[in-house]
Parts: structure tokens; C-alpha cells; sequence
């Protein structure tokens, strides 16, 4: 596999090679920064713990340059806090188990810009060396840019695919906007309950994040929690810990469809179900 970047890099713990690696991907995560994918897709990680034929695979396509420092890292430049981060990704896939990481280095400003050339043909090479059962991806109403272009780029590169080609199911996840919105019909409720301790070692990997001033590992623990609670107001606890996720296997599947008319959608129903209830009780 070669990518665009030079400073791209491809991690395969088991040593296996690459492109054997990410073909035999199950569940594959695409994420904008590095600590993104443990904190939007630790469900297809869990899933494939110890089972025979699954195979988790992430991919970082920023080169994470400009995250906020304090404390140790305050005075790290970008440069050094890119090795940084690459480093902490490469430890996180190893704990994880991962078959194949990829970072592939690109600034945020290229993903940002449509047709980027670099950024495309990337994402269309990873997308076509792989089959994966399930992709998460960031979904359309995240508040942060960067995730919103990366989860566009790799539509386009899933659009790219002729149609038995593509992934059979298509997760849009949390990370920078909870999906708690979504109404119960529209949510895609994932447990992620297995092995706590996996999940907690994972977001403790990357201390440039946690030392640096944001405490991404506390946060993302109790919202699971917090999910698992308040998923169900007049039912106990199914599970300790949940995420909720978008279904987006509809844009994957028809190229005619708009992400904007489907975000829109979803508002939509949002907004009926909380007028309907005042309604009803008005």
C-alpha cells in the first residue's frame, strides 16, 4: 500500500503484510484524529476480541498537528506532537488487537477541500483493499469541521465502489455532538459493555490528550453510562454502557441521495416528536 503523504504510516501488530491485513478487516473505523476511533468505535473492537475471522481496522486520516497542549506538551510543536500522537495511535492498536492501522498524515485543510486528489485516492485505495461487514464512520451532524469533511470524503469514496462492493452496514458515530437526539426509531444503540478495562486502557493511551487538558477518557466512559441510563425511561438498565450511532447504510447504498436532505430528515422527526408529546399533554 502506498499513500499519498510521505510521513503516512501503516501499523500491523501481528506483522502480517498490509494488504493482507486490511483485506481480512470485518469492522474497519475511519476517523479524522488520532483517539477518535477508540472513542467512536470501541463496539467493533470488543466485537471482534478473541473470535475466529473478525477483524478489527482503523484509519486516522489527519495528522492530528493541531490539538490543543497545556502541561508537559504546552511547549511541543506541531511536528513533535504529530510523533506524538502517531505513537499513542500505534500503542492503542496493539492493546486493541487491531489487524491494520493506517495514518495517513493529510493537514486538516486538504480533507476539508472537496476533491483533494491526495485525500481521495487514499480513501478509495483502503475502501477497495477491504470488504468490511461494518464501517464506522463520524456522522453528518458532528459540530467539529474536520470530522464532518472526513465522514464526506469517505462517502464519496464508498460511492466510488461498485454497488456489491460496498460495506453492509454503515454506522455514523458520536465524538464531538451526542446522539441522544435521535429519536428511539432512528437510533442505532450499541453496547459497549464488553471488557471495561479494554475500553478504559484504550482512552488512557493517549496521554498528550489527557495531560494536554482534555480528559477525553472520563468523558467518554460516563456518556456510555449515561446512554445506558437514560436510553429507556420505563425499563432498568439492559447494559452498563451503550453509544448510539447513525444508520447510514442508505447514502452508502444510493448514490442519488443528499446527506444534507437526510440530516434534514432527521432533524424533522425530531422536532415532531418533541412537538407531538407537548401536544398531547398540553
Amino acid at each position: 500500500m502506498k499513500f499519498s503523504q510521505p510521513q503516512a504510516d501503516v501499523y500491523v501488530p501481528s506483522g502480517i503484510d498490509p494488504a493482507a491485513a486490511l483485506a481480512r478487516t470485518t469492522h474497519l473505523c475511519v476517523a479524522a484524529h488520532q483517539d477518535d476511533v477508540e472513542i467512536m468505535a470501541y463496539h467493533g473492537i470488543a466485537e471482534c476480541q478473541g473470535r475466529d475471522g473478525r477483524w478489527f481496522s482503523g484509519v486516522v486520516v489527519t495528522n492530528g498537528a493541531g490539538s490543543p497542549r497545556t502541561g508537559r506538551y504546552a511547549r511541543i510543536n506541531d511536528a513533535e506532537m504529530q510523533e506524538v500522537r502517531r505513537r499513542e495511535q500505534r500503542r492503542a492498536a496493539r492493546l486493541g488487537g487491531y489487524s491494520v492501522q493506517i495514518q495517513l498524515a493529510h493537514p486538516s485543510a486538504a480533507v476539508k477541500r472537496p476533491g483533494h486528489p491526495g485525500v481521495n485516492a487514499d480513501l478509495q485505495q483502503i475502501f477497495a483493499g477491504c470488504r468490511p461487514e461494518v464501517v464506522y464512520l463520524h456522522n453528518p451532524a458532528d459540530k467539529h469541521d474536520t470530522h464532518v469533511a472526513v465522514f464526506l470524503r469517505c462517502l464519496e469514496a464508498i460511492r466510488s465502489l461498485p454497488k456489491p462492493q460496498r460495506p453492509q452496514a454503515v454506522f455514523g458515530c458520536e465524538v464531538w455532538r451526542d446522539l441522544d437526539w435521535l429519536p428511539d426509531a432512528e437510533k442505532v444503540a450499541l453496547d459497549v459493555s464488553a471488557q471495561p478495562r479494554l475500553a478504559q486502557q484504550l482512552l488512557a493511551v493517549f496521554k498528550s490528550q489527557i495531560a494536554g487538558g482534555k480528559r477525553y477518557d472520563l468523558a467518554t466512559l460516563g456518556r456510555r453510562a449515561a446512554h445506558a441510563t437514560f436510553y429507556a425511561a420505563q425499563a432498568t438498565d439492559a447494559t452498563p454502557a451503550l453509544t448510539f450511532a447513525m444508520d447510514l447504510t442508505i447514502l452508502a447504498k444510493v448514490d442519488s441521495l443528499d446527506v444534507e436532505a437526510h440530516v434534514r430528515g432527521l432533524l424533522r422527526r425530531f422536532r415532531d416528536d418533541v412537538t407531538a408529546r407537548l401536544r398531547k399533554l398540553g
